[in-house]
């Protein structure tokens, strides 16, 4: 039953990327959607003296790493970040979590979903949703989905680091640090070649889809489609130890747009050279 078991957490040990974002939203619809809300908390100053009650729960959906629910008139807007998450928990539970991590409770009469940690939390007008989300590019996992319009935005700087430009989520929305580098060692991409060094961008651009979307609804992500402990990405955290192709030993380095916001890059030297 509900009661015995939580239904909706950002997922594990992994960073949340644009998987984990779509797998919380979708359980987040599946607890909340079509239900009125009768109580909320919101524990941010800019949101807490809104109160959504009455305020019925249309939907609950991802937009690339951003949690969007739309109830009534209004948008909750939710980004995880690193520590950020969402349990659900049934009516009349204990709450999760030490309290002081609790920024956001929303109750209806059967469930209460709790953000614990978010990395962002506003509560505005549906009609200015656009303010927090219109800057993203076209989300890997949304039905709106736009191939020509990603390869483009990642085309339109040819002096970006392609692990640069895929992680900018102006280009396209849903890429982490992770999937970044474990797309370019399945293309065979240095993570600082630059984009206008890289031939193909549409088949960038076809496997990025393809892995985030093996992904978006089993809760081990894996890129080379093994889910055993260890096996599960290609050199993302493998610095110093052998490549599973070729045996050479993945390198590691530090690639950003700026100083501030530099990632760990990692590649085998002799499959992305």
């Amino acid at each position: 039953s509900w009661r015995r078991r939580r239904v909706c957490e950002s997922g594990g040990s992994a960073v949340p990327e644009g998987d984990t974002v779509y797998r919380v939203a979708k359980h987040l619809h599946e607890a909340l959607a079509g239900q009125t809300i009768v109580a909320t908390d919101f524990r941010v100053p800019s949101a807490a003296t809104i109160s959504l009650v009455g305020e019925p729960v249309h939907e609950v959906i991802s937009r690339g790493k951003h949690i969007i629910m739309r109830i009534g008139a209004y948008t909750v807007h939710s980004h995880l970040r690193m520590e950020g998450r969402w349990r659900v928990v049934g009516a009349g539970d204990r709450l999760p979590g030490p309290n002081h991590q609790i920024r956001a409770i929303l109750t209806t009469s059967s469930r209460v979903a709790v953000g614990l940690e978010l990395g962002m939390l506003d509560v505005v007008p549906t009609a200015r949703e656009h303010e927090l989300v219109g800057h993203l590019g076209p989300d890997l996992l949304g039905p709106d989905w736009d191939a020509a319009a990603a390869i483009a935005n990642l085309g339109a700087d040819p002096t970006l680091p392609i692990s640069v430009a895929l992680l900018d989520q102006r280009n396209l929305a849903g890429i982490g640090n992770e999937f970044a580098n474990e797309i370019c060692f399945v293309r065979g991409l240095d993570p600082a070649r630059l984009i206008g060094e890289v031939t193909d961008l549409p088949a960038v651009v076809t496997l990025a889809r393809r892995m985030l979307h093996a992904n978006g609804d089993r809760s081990i992500r894996s890129s080379t489609g093994d889910l055993r402990p260890g096996r599960t990405s290609w050199v993302f955290g493998r610095e110093g130890r052998t490549c599973r192709r070729c045996g050479t030993t993945i390198l590691r380095t530090r690639l950003g747009a700026n100083p501030t916001t530099q990632r760990d890059a990692y590649r085998c030297p002799s499959c992305q050279p």
